[in-house]
Order: structure tokens, then sequence, then C-alpha cells
């Protein structure tokens, strides 16, 4: 009975979006194609004691639009983009609680620092000497974005929620896979959500890791990152569910490839994530010729960018100068845990269009990253598989592979 499961194909039927350059599956891709920048001077805190002063918040969130007003105080920011995103992910897919009754639904969901703003808020409060409500605590727990999905839409199946830093959407989508692989669900909903944070903010401005205007991937003059939020959600099925409902199919997960470099704390370890990539394409049965385009994780950074392009040409060695490599975190900035669950979407997109998302910004050539970066402008290509790297503080690594649906 196991092994008949774990033949199970695995399908993305819905996608939802919060980001700083849209709002929903149609206005994120729209600007991904147009190379649009949604970088501006940030407005939820003051940024006057720091060295920089621009980030990729969703200003025109507004959680009162999808969730009752009397349930708002007990979800911190992260929980608000994460209901969100899972509420438009199911008006995708078409689902329902009428379709969902009886179907065993789990949650599976990333984060870095998803309930900080809370902290923040408790300690604004405590230093006020001010009582604190009873609605923060029901945001404090790590698993609160996680935990709320599962409760606000009724789902009764295992629910889980990964830490693992900017690879956490990464890492809760591969976890759904197998769930689904596995049989141990019918539907997943799999993503991730981080909120813009002070403790964020001011953390990687004394690293000096953050660019003061844009975000610059694989530019000789690179600045580094660019600090945001927002929320990427995936509804993946068994295909067997999604033809009994004769859901509509994006793509198809064909693997993963996880790792831990065990070497240092913030700078990426070429090998290791050379083997993450090496593992994920294992796993899918694919080679290295098979991969039309790769979602770098792309931070902007140094060390991140140089060490990426390394990985890349010791994977895919000579076919590296014929495969497109783009950043879409050079147009909606780095949303931490929720990066490469957006960027998975990104990814569903492009071999669902065939068409690649470009890296804007890009001005001059770096020999340290002599790949096809796509640069500024969005390219017309057939892709049939993508490849979709993160890597995070701590040296986890994770690669998703995705290809185009085919019956």
């Amino acid at each position: 009975m196991q092994r008949r499961h774990m033949k199970s194909r695995v399908v993305i039927t819905g996608i939802g979006v919060v980001s700083s350059i849209g709002i929903g599956k149609d206005a994120f891709w729209n600007s991904l194609l147009e190379g649009k920048s949604g970088i501006s001077p940030v407005e939820s805190f003051d940024t006057s004691g720091h060295f920089t002063h621009m980030g990729g918040e969703v200003k025109l969130f507004r959680p009162e639009e999808f969730i009752p007003k009397e349930r708002l105080k007990l979800m911190n920011r992260a929980t608000q983009m994460a209901l969100a995103a899972t509420g438009l992910a199911m008006e995708d897919s078409a689902l329902t609680p009428d379709v969902l009754s009886g179907a065993r639904t789990a949650v599976s969901h990333g984060t870095t620092l998803g309930t900080v703003t809370t902290a923040e808020k408790v300690n604004d409060l405590l230093l006020a000497g001010e009582e604190i409500g009873y609605e923060l605590f029901y945001q404090m727990p790590t698993h609160a974005a996680s935990s709320m999905i599962s409760r606000e839409f009724g789902f009764t199946g295992p629910c889980f929620m990964f830490s693992t830093a900017c690879a956490a959407g990464n890492y809760a989508i591969a976890y759904a896979y197998d769930l689904l692989r596995l049989g141990r669900a019918d539907v997943v909903i799999a993503g991730a959500s981080d909120p813009m944070s002070r403790l964020e903010y001011t953390g990687f401005n004394q690293f000096k890791a953050v660019a003061p205007e844009i975000c610059q991937p694989f530019d000789k003059d690179r600045k580094g990152m660019m600090l945001a939020e927002g929320a990427g959600i995936l509804v993946l099925e068994s295909l067997e569910n999604a033809e009994r409902r004769c859901a509509d199919i994006y793509a198809e997960i064909l693997g993963y490839g996880l790792s831990c470099d065990a070497r240092h704390m913030t700078t990426p370890s070429v090998e290791g994530i050379a083997e993450c990539m090496r593992k994920a394409l294992r796993e899918a049965g694919i080679t290295i010729e098979d991969v039309d385009y790769i979602s770098a994780h792309g931070t902007g950074t140094r060390a991140n960018d140089k060490n990426e392009s390394a990985a890349i040409k010791a994977v895919f060695g000579r076919l590296t100068e014929n495969i497109p490599v783009s950043s879409i975190k050079s147009m909606l900035g780095h949303t931490m845990g929720a990066a490469s669950a957006l960027e998975a979407i990104a990814c569903t997109l492009t071999v669902k269009h065939d068409i690649i998302p470009p890296t804007i910004n890009f001005e001059t050539p770096d020999p340290e990253c002599d790949i096809d970066c796509v640069p500024n402008r969005a390219r017309k290509q057939a892709v049939n598989i993508a490849l979709n790297n993160s890597y995070a503080f701590g040296g986890n690594n994770a690669s998703l592979v995705l290809k185009k649906f085919t019956e």
C-alpha cells in the first residue's frame, strides 16, 4: 500500500499571493513580467536610526478585506497575510468547504520570525506600563499562522510549521509533497509568511547587509539585500484527487533536495548548496540537461550571489551558460521565510506560461557571477522543468523541482 502511494504524482492546483508587487496571482505575475519594483520607504516603524530606509512593505494589504474584523485581533501580521493568501489560493483552486468535506486536508507552513511583530508589541506595552491583552497570547506561538489557517478554514488534518529561516517555504512545500506521496493527506495547503519587523530590519542593518536603495542580484556593484514581507500559498493535491474533482492544474512537483552546510551561520557553502541541487535532481529522476530555468536564492549580497553562481557552475558545468537564472528578490525584496514559497509560485507560473521573470536593476556584469541572470526584461522561452533554490542562515538549504504538467 505504501509503495503505491509513493508513486502518487503531486500537482499544484491553486495559488495565493500577498506581496509588495501585487496581491493575488494575476497582479503578482503581471508585475514580475513587467519588472516592477515593490521597494519603497518603510512606514511601519521609524528607520531614522538605521543606515537604510527602504523595504518591500505590502502597502495595499487590507486584512479586513479577507478576515472578519472581530478575528483580526487574534492574528499578527504574518498570520493575517497567510490567511489572506490561503483564501486566495482556495478560491483559485475552486476549493470550498463542501468540496473539502470528508477530505484529509493538511497545512504545511513556514516562517523565519512570523511572531516577532507580536513580541515587539508586547515589549512596547511593557515599556509603556500598559496592560497586555489576552489576544496577544494567541499570536505568540511560532505555529500561530499554521494553526490559525487550520482553525479558520476547518482543516482537521496534520498541521506543521517550519522555521528554517529563508528556506522555510521550500521546506514546507517539500513536506507537503511527502504527505501526499505517502497518502497521508488528500490536499495540503503549503507555503510561508513573514512580516516586516523592527528586529529583522535592525539586525540586517547592523550586519550592513542591506542595500540603501535597490537590490541588484549578480551585479558587480551589488550592495546587499532588501528586506520585505509577504505570503505565498500553494494548494497541493495528489493527481488522483485533482482529477477526481476536475481541477485545473498549474504544474507538477517532481521532488526536492535538503541539506545543512553545518559550517557557517550566515555564509552559504558552495559544496553544500551544490549537493542540495544534486539531491533534488536525483530525487526528481532528471539530469542537468533537463533543467530549463533556475529560480535563484539571489539575495544581492556579495557572498550569496558569488557562492550560488559557483555552485550552479559546479553542478551544471558547461551547460550553465545556456540556463537562465533569475532572482525575483530584485523586485519584491527578501521576504525571509516566505521567499522560497513566493519563488515556487513564480516557478509554477513560469512553467505554465513559458515566460521567465527578469532580474531587474542589473547594470554591470560580475566575472564571479558569470551566469545568464535574465537581465532587466522577462524572456519568452519554453520551460519544462524549473529548479527553485533557497539557502538560509544556519546553512539550511532546499531545492525544489517543478515540471510542466502533462497527462
